[in-house]
């Protein structure tokens, strides 16, 4: 299902597993960005007739919300302040604007993209975390699904719109997605 070009760092759980307060604490700002992004995805006019699809989205990623902030206030770990992920900001910073129909496929993409890179590294966390932390190995196995009905959702939608561009900026956002995995950072986020 997932069409990435570039794979997940070697050794990437692991660097998570050292660092899971930080990781919760973005995780959590993640999940209320993809909740806030769904209901901004509603102002454009080509979306209109989905809007009963990204509400059920928002509501979904809320309700991880809290379920993050649940495990943090179980855990003893303060929410904090967000830390910028350059991979994020790359992919959004393309997204063509001026023209409606463009702006809203490439930010269909883009949402595609970060729900399909969540789908791979919460697969990742489940499996690294399981016989070490149990409770958040089963937390993020349950969260595949999710992420993954997500990132097609979305990539249906922008095919929807206008399939053979979809498909040929899907092409340019993954050889430039590849070049953002390429540039390594050492923070304790999901992306």
């Amino acid at each position: 299902m997932l069409m990435f070009r570039e794979p997940i760092p070697v050794g990437w759980a692991c660097r998570m597993l050292a660092r899971l307060p930080g990781v919760l604490v973005d995780h959590a700002h993640l999940e209320r960005k993809a909740a806030t992004t769904a209901i901004t995805l509603e102002r454009y006019r080509d979306l209109y007739g989905r809007v009963r699809e990204l509400n059920a989205i928002a509501i979904e990623e809320l309700q991880h919300f809290e379920r993050v902030l649940g495990l943090l206030e179980h855990r003893g770990i303060p929410f904090g302040q967000p830390v910028r992920s350059a991979w994020i900001s790359g992919l959004m910073g393309a997204v063509r604007v001026g023209n409606n129909r463009e702006q809203v496929i490439d930010h269909l993409l883009c949402c595609a993209l970060i729900e399909g890179r969540s789908c791979e590294k919460f697969q990742l966390l489940g499996r690294a975390l399981a016989g070490v932390d149990d409770e958040l190995a089963s937390f993020y196995a349950s969260l595949v699904e999710s992420e993954g009905n997500h990132y097609a959702t979305y990539l249906l939608m922008a095919r929807h719109l206008d399939e053979g561009e979809t498909d040929r900026r899907l092409n340019w956002f993954l050889d430039f997605e590849a070049g953002l995995m390429r540039q390594r950072h050492d923070l304790a986020i999901l992306h």
